[in-house]
């Protein structure tokens, strides 16, 4: 655990340096042709991927998917290694993993060993989840740790605008966490985010205009 809270500091290093360390970065199939185009191959490792949406457009159906392609060996653009999922609104469910693993040729039961899962309760929780299973990938070879959804308990433990400079302080610190461990330990972090509407689109003419929740911190 303690090697898990001081994950492992970046220096300087040569562009040259730094291009061969990016050729370690493996692209990993969301199991849809068209939406592997948009995202250059599939989601990457080293990075945080966020997708956005209102209630069922199918955000946790992917984080199901990826569950599965993940594991799949890299000749069949997977991640050949296992899964972390903390799940925020109790959202996951083990019986779709099943199918999804049949569609791909897997063995449903090996592919549900080899996902890890956590319910967190408060955004404190969340925190201490992320640096446990920093220490779970100093062990074993992970490709994927899923977060959803990103904000919900935030939004839970922060109300009004009194306490949203600490919101976005505290979010900022998870998300500095979080790419810190992508990079380390060569992972893609995907993570969910709901959306509220934004009212200051309406000046621009923008139909049905929401936004994700999280501001300019979790946009960069």
């Amino acid at each position: 655990m303690e090697a898990a809270q001081n994950v492992k500091m970046f220096w300087f290093m040569t562009g040259s340096e730094y291009m061969i360390k990016r050729k370690e970065v493996i692209k990993v199939t969301t199991g849809s042709v068209e939406l592997d185009k948009l995202l250059g191959g599939g989601i990457e490792t080293m990075s945080i991927t966020e997708v956005f949406g209102e209630f069922r457009t199918g955000k946790t159906q992917l984080c199901h998917t990826l569950c599965v392609t993940t594991q799949l060996p890299r000749d069949m653009n997977g991640g050949n290694g296992k899964v972390a999922y903390i799940d925020t609104e109790g959202t996951f469910r083990p019986d779709r993993i099943a199918p999804i693993a049949e569609r791909f040729g897997l063995d449903p039961s090996a592919t549900l060993d080899n996902i890890v899962f956590a319910r967190a309760f408060t955004h404190e929780h969340q925190l201490q989840l992320i640096t446990q299973i920093a220490a779970k990938m100093v062990e074993d070879q992970y490709r994927l740790l899923i977060i959803d959804s990103i904000t919900a308990l935030f939004r839970v433990d922060f109300s009004g605008r009194g306490e949203l400079a600490d919101r976005q302080q505290k979010l900022g610190q998870m998300l500095s966490k979080l790419i810190k461990i992508a990079e380390e330990f060569n992972v893609a972090v995907f993570i969910t985010n709901q959306v509220v509407s934004d009212p200051g689109a309406g000046a621009m003419f923008v139909a049905d205009a929401k936004k994700p929740i999280g501001g300019h911190i979790l946009a960069r």
